[in-house]
């Protein structure tokens, strides 16, 4: 119920990293693929690396803050394959800063591309979803969504993210369009492979590792395909565990409970 022949997907942040991971595993499953992003290089080579492989890529360049451009991406779905049947709100960006040393224009930098930029994209593409007969769109939040995170307008990005998943699906299930949200926690990219944190991440994380976002991905297709057709306006973490109870695990450990 995985297999997505005759769909059509747009990937938002689809160039690398984890929309990247997305793109290609929704071509295997048989979708044509819209990969979106700023990326203008990246994101060409991606679709050419596709389409050598015998499968339907397009690139089309995207800045998620701009309806207009927003406007542009949905024209190229209903030109190429006059559908759109996935949306994966997977763009975002992080600002590694606390509340006191945060500026109001960086504040407003990460609240815009990654909540306002998915916003846009459900407003943008659910007239064409609709004429499709219905379909999925699914936002890339964090478990940071669940937690208090250390980089508050990260935090409150993707925490909005959750809420404004489940707004939309009672506004959209009319339509057929289910919505929903992944929240991965450490993935490691190409982007933060060189990162201080992620040590002491791992080592906090029950399962000792960091996921892979080939492994985000798998849960992303699911909530994208039929497989998952009676899901609507809910969030699922992918974090080894994290969330479950990291920290009460480590002081467990700590205090001789049980051998970490």
């Amino acid at each position: 119920m995985t297999n997505l022949s005759g769909k059509l997907a747009l990937v938002t942040g689809g160039a690398r990293g984890q929309g990247e991971a997305e793109a290609r595993l929704f071509a295997a499953r048989g979708a044509a693929v819209i990969i979106a992003d700023v990326l203008v290089d990246e994101g060409r080579a991606l679709a050419q690396t596709l389409e050598q492989d015998g499968f339907e890529a397009r690139f089309a360049y995207l800045d998620v803050t701009d309806p207009q451009s927003w406007e542009g991406v949905v024209a190229l779905a209903k030109e190429w394959k006059n559908r759109l049947d996935i949306l994966v709100n997977n763009a975002g960006i992080i600002n590694r800063s606390t509340v006191a040393d945060t500026g109001l224009a960086a504040w407003e930098r990460v609240l815009k591309v990654n909540l306002t930029g998915a916003f846009l994209g459900i407003q943008s593409a659910t007239a064409l979803m609709a004429d499709s007969g219905g379909g999925s769109i699914v936002n890339i939040s964090s478990n940071s969504g669940y937690s208090g995170h250390y980089d508050p307008a990260y935090t409150a990005s993707k925490w909005g993210l959750r809420g404004l998943t489940r707004s939309a699906a009672m506004e959209l299930v009319s339509k057929n369009i289910r919505v929903n949200a992944v929240c991965p926690g450490l993935v490691v990219t190409g982007l933060n492979a060189s990162s201080p944190h992620l040590k002491p991440m791992i080592d906090l994380t029950p399962m000792k590792r960091s996921g892979k976002p080939e492994e985000i991905a798998e849960l992303v297709l699911f909530l994208a395909s039929d497989a998952s057709g009676f899901i609507t306006g809910e969030d699922f973490v992918i974090d080894g565990g994290f969330t479950a109870g990291a920290a009460y695990r480590r002081v467990a450990a700590d205090t001789g409970i049980y051998r970490d």
